[in-house]
C-alpha cells in the first residue's frame, strides 16, 4: 500500500515540479519588454534635433538641478 501511494504521489508531483515552460515564458516576457522599451526610446530619439547626446545632457542637467 505504501509503495502504491509513493508511486501515485510521484506521478502527481512530477509535472508540477517541471518549470521549464514557466522559465521560457519569463524569458519571452523579458525579451518583449526589452523590445518595447527600445521601440519607445528609438521613437523618442528620432524626433530630436540634437540626437541622443543632447537627451543625455538634458537628463544629467535635470538630475544636477534636483540634487542641488
Amino acid at each position: 500500500m505504501k509503495n502504491m501511494m509513493i508511486k501515485a504521489w510521484t506521478k502527481v508531483m512530477n509535472p508540477v515540479k517541471n518549470e521549464k515552460g514557466a522559465q521560457s515564458l519569463e524569458w519571452l516576457g523579458i525579451a518583449a519588454l526589452l523590445i518595447l522599451v527600445l521601440g519607445i526610446v528609438s521613437t523618442a530619439v528620432s524626433n530630436q534635433e540634437g540626437g541622443i547626446s543632447s537627451i543625455i545632457e538634458n537628463i544629467i542637467q535635470k538630475i544636477t538641478d534636483m540634487v542641488g
